[in-house]
């Protein structure tokens, strides 16, 4: 399985990513999130989804990890397909599309081409607790700051122990800021105590 592909960007478009890598031009059909992250750039990291079905094999490539998840959790939504979902990336921020599915904002969910009233119910009913509980986003991706390394651990070690990516991300922040040189092990003693 491909995780990412790495290259020379030869052509950008905002719907396709032309990268050369070893002599070999992947197409990669990529958002507009991706589009204007690359703009800038002649070498790129496209962090890869294999689509196969019998009939067709497409590489969809994203900026970021956490687009990726993103992309993946709302494919996982019966009725929502690849094309449906790259509109939704491609229409709204991951941060305003996690949002519109906590808040229930059908209308938000509805504006996206080809999203339907049904769509965009099916959308929240069966994503709601999964964003909630942090799936469909990279665990780095929610906490920002410069041990970013550690927090992932931590997190991991937490989540194993089955509290909620969501429920972390409250506390992390503050924990991190009390005590930045804090090893692994003392962040998760403290995010125990407050959770």
């Amino acid at each position: 399985m491909i995780d990412y592909i790495k290259g020379q960007i030869i052509e950008l478009t905002p719907t396709e990513l032309i990268l050369e890598n070893a002599g070999i031009g992947y197409s990669i059909l990529i958002s507009l999130q991706t589009f204007e992250a690359f703009q800038q750039q002649t070498q790129a990291v496209a962090y890869i989804h294999h689509y196969i079905r019998e009939d067709e094999e497409l590489y969809f490539g994203f900026a970021t990890k956490d687009e990726r998840e993103l992309f993946r959790l709302l494919i996982s939504v019966s009725g929502i397909g690849v094309a449906s979902a790259r509109m939704m990336l491609s229409s709204l921020t991951s941060e305003e599309i996690r949002q519109a599915i906590l808040s229930e904002n059908i209308n938000r969910i509805k504006s996206v081409k080809g999203i339907g009233l049904k769509s965009a119910q099916r959308l929240i009913l069966e994503l709601k607790d999964k964003v909630v509980k942090g799936e469909g986003s990279e665990s780095s991706a929610l906490f920002k700051t410069d041990n970013s390394a550690l927090v992932e651990e931590a997190t991991t070690a937490l989540v194993m122990l089955g509290f909620t990516k969501a429920a972390i991300a409250k506390v992390m922040p503050t924990l991190i800021k009390e005590n930045p040189n804090a090893k692994v092990e003392d962040i998760i003693k403290a995010a125990l105590k407050r959770l």
